[in-house]
């Protein structure tokens, strides 16, 4: 009140000058007005309001909180640090396909328990990548400790939001096995698709108890009562007890707190064994090196111990150890039980602390190891070569930097004769690989060529051995092949009944082998087709969206592999092999991948002084073929007479001159062309 006083000064009076010319204006009337006066009839509306706003509270129709539980959930989210009992922890994953409303469900809990204020609240609160709001997914799992009452007793719920796409599995089986429950998210308007049966499949194998949540159902499409039957049918699990729910009207949000608590049994009690913790994920921090996150399994840590880790043998002080709620929060003590510890011991080197290793005390070790993650197997390959080829040891540490945040990404060096040097890269799908790509121009300022992806292939040998090959160079002469052997998966579409015709062509096109279908609902069916790896990861996915509208979806698994009848397919430019533009392809298809070749190649390479033939090659067969024609003189042009003779004399001393120069000329094939065949080759394989 002091400063309200301090500042009532009496202003200066001015009038405004009027802005219409009708008398009965009301502005015309205010105009006539001092400024002094709007002064005081501004300040006496300003106290009657502050007079009101603190005589009564307002009510908020926004939300389905009441006053005293929101004040109730935000001391609770204050209060999250305090130590609870291992019986009163709750360990929980959320699983669904991709858009079915993770991310959404794991905002609404953070903000209901008062994990995170309303004024900090943001959608995909969770989702700290640019790259994940920008295309509306989850990249990488996330987690974030909350305190909730339930019944007048406090209880720490552990949330780790994963995933939802099919090529980030990985991170779903590392979330799951950190975890004791899962929710089971199910769109109420899309039902069951096929990355819900897989998490469910992955969830089942770590005998955890799922929670079946049938979310958006305040959307005009929404039928939950035939999502139930679905999950019933489809799935298997007891829908008697599922929930209904709207994450973004806040619906049901209670209700799936509640069941946390009831129904996710808690961790074991371990805490007095010697100190086990297994990490689960990890990232480099510029300025204090590699930040760990684990779950502890054994026994407990605190904030200075001396921790070993048992894979790689170094051993640091612990200098800082905490919790994400949702962000870094720093505590003296960890135990048994937690699962979103962090720990922070200036780590530089990112092969000490990799993601399924165990910590343990340096000074009380544990016998054993935990037994870690499976190694995740790439499904898809392609090269990455910086533009500038100074940046290739930047390419090295940025991939080593982000292999610690992505334990699926593998990678080993590789040359090329048209792109220099670069690295050979296994991703775990076509989506995989774009978002490791985007992450390294993005996140390390680097300049990429990828190239196109491709499969490993099984080659036996006349001589009786096998070799894995991922790169078209690296396949042995026709000569010394016995028989060439690609991946095959199997995988499950589905759809709406109207597009069952369009995808079995499309499968049958990708040389598919029909195995079932079968109707999961009235109007969706599940189609079941084996195909080469090698098909599917062109455009395949692309092509099912587009074919369907958007509606169907798809998983798949890998089965073994099948011998066909696969070619290298070789580029000559002047005679000459260009071993980048290599593919093996099968030979069905091998005519119209040379055709598409060759003519893209025509249109890119500039033309030479002299003929420049374009092949498609199946070992000296061509099957395919283009000519640059030469540029020419006119040599003619001084010859406005005589005889025919001296014409026939010029030209045939210019052709010896372009044979000539044929024969030691030399094609440079621009990097522009190899971009755009690189391109090409995406969409034709």
């Amino acid at each position: 009140m002091a400063m309200a006083y301090a500042m009532d000064l009496s202003p200066p009076t001015f009038f405004l000058s009027p802005t219409s010319s009708s008398s009965s204006s009301p502005l015309r009337r205010l105009s006539s007005l001092p400024i002094s006066t709007f002064h005081r009839h501004s300040n006496r509306k300003l106290q009657i309001l502050c007079q009101a706003t603190a005589g009564t509270q307002p009510q908020s129709q926004s939300s389905n909180l009441s006053d005293a539980n929101s004040k109730l959930a935000a001391r609770s989210g204050q209060d999250r640090l305090l130590k609870v009992p291992i019986s009163k922890v709750r360990n929980f994953s959320i699983i669904a396909h991709i858009d079915h409303g993770k991310s959404t469900l794991a905002d609404k809990l953070l903000q209901v328990t008062g994990t995170v204020q309303n004024r900090d609240m943001k959608e995909q609160f969770l989702d700290n990548m640019d790259l994940e709001r920008e295309r509306g997914i989850t990249i990488k799992l996330q987690a974030a400790r909350m305190r909730y009452v339930y019944e007048d007793t406090p209880y720490c719920l552990n949330l780790i939001d994963t995933p939802g796409h099919v090529d980030f599995s990985y991170e779903v089986s590392r979330s799951l096995a950190a975890c004791e429950g899962a929710l089971l998210v199910v769109d109420a308007s899309q039902g069951v698709e096929a990355q819900t049966l897989a998490n469910v499949y992955l969830a089942l194998e770590n005998n955890l108890e799922i929670i079946p949540v049938v979310n958006k159902i305040d959307l005009p499409g929404a039928e939950p009562e035939q999502v139930l039957r679905e999950i019933e049918e489809v799935i298997g699990l007891d829908c008697s007890k599922a929930i209904l729910c709207s994450a973004k009207e806040g619906i049901g949000i209670t209700e799936i707190l509640n069941a946390i608590v009831e129904r996710i049994p808690p961790p074991p009690e371990t805490a007095e064994k010697p100190f086990r913790a297994l990490i689960f994920d990890s990232y480099y921090d510029p300025y204090r090196g590699v930040i760990v996150y684990f779950r502890v399994i054994d026994g407990k840590v605190k904030k200075g111990d001396r921790i070993l880790f048992m894979a790689s043998g170094k051993d640091y002080f612990a200098d800082e150890i905490g919790v994400l709620s949702p962000n870094q929060i720093q505590v003296d003590e960890l135990y048994a039980g937690e699962v979103v510890g962090y720990i922070s011991a200036s780590i530089r080197s990112v092969a000490d602390a990799r993601v399924g290793d165990t910590i343990t005390n340096f000074s009380r070790k544990a016998e054993s190891s935990l037994p870690g993650y499976e190694e995740a197997t790439p499904m898809v390959f392609c090269g990455l070569f910086p533009v500038d080829a100074d940046q290739f040891p930047d390419l090295r540490d940025a991939l080593e930097k982000l292999q610690l945040n992505d334990a699926a990404l593998k990678f080993e060096p590789e040359t090329s004769s048209a792109m220099g040097f670069g690295f050979r890269c296994g991703f775990l799908g076509l989506l995989h690989m774009e978002i490791v790509q985007e992450r390294l121009e993005r996140e390390y300022n680097l300049n990429l060529i990828t190239t196109a992806p491709s499969v490993v292939y099984k080659v036996h040998t006349v001589n009786g051995d096998t070799t894995m090959c991922s790169n078209p160079s690296l396949l042995p002469q026709p000569g010394l092949r016995k028989s060439v052997e690609e991946p095959y998966v199997k995988i499950e579409l589905l759809t709406p009944k109207d597009y069952i015709g369009a995808l079995m062509e499309l499968a049958q096109d990708r040389r598919g082998e029909f195995k079932e279908m079968k109707y999961i609902a009235e109007n969706r069916a599940s189609l079941l087709y084996e195909l080469p790896l090698a098909e599917m990861v062109g455009d395949f996915f692309d092509q099912l969206k587009s074919r369907t509208k958007g509606y169907a979806s798809m998983e798949y698994s890998v089965i073994g592999y099948r011998e066909s009848d696969l070619i290298k397919l070789d580029i000559l430019i002047n005679a000459e092999l260009v071993e980048p533009l290599s593919t093996i392809v099968h030979r069905d298809k091998a005519y119209s991948v040379g055709r598409a070749l060759t003519q893209k190649l025509k249109e890119l390479i500039p033309r030479q002084m002299f003929k420049v033939p374009i092949q498609a090659c199946i070992g000296s067969k061509v099957i395919a073929s283009e000519a640059l024609s030469a540029i020419r003189k006119d040599v003619l042009a001084k010859c406005y007479g005589g005889d025919i003779s001296r014409k026939k004399k010029l030209l045939k001393k210019q052709a010896a001159g372009k044979k000539r120069m044929k024969a030691i000329g030399r094609v440079d094939v621009p990097q522009e062309a190899f971009m755009a065949v690189l391109k090409l080759e995406k969409e034709v394989l």
